[in-house]
């Protein structure tokens, strides 16, 4: 992966405090498909933070495959206590 335009990538999202700017800047940036991706991905976290349905539930209720459910957990099981608290707390 590229560090640097990682990095650039960041700073981007940062710096932007209008809304429709950042929305903006992420159309220019991600295809329709990325986005969708993404948006699934959140829900992923969303849903496993709650600890409310199985990841089959999760699959059926959002047409998504185990396997992209299972990764979500596998990553979700990498970050630390605070990035969980954090999540816990905007993903409401």
């Amino acid at each position: 992966m590229d560090k640097d335009g990682w990095r650039k990538f960041l700073d981007l999202m940062v710096e932007m405090e209008d809304p429709k700017e950042l929305d903006e800047l992420t159309r220019l940036l991600f295809t329709p498909e990325e986005r969708d991706a993404i948006s699934k991905r959140i829900r992923i976290i969303e849903e496993l933070m709650k600890e409310k349905k199985t990841q089959r539930e999760m699959a059926a209720d959002y047409n998504l495959s185990i396997a992209k459910i299972t990764r979500g957990s596998n990553a979700l099981k990498d970050v630390s206590l605070k990035m969980k608290r954090f999540l816990k707390k905007k993903l409401k």
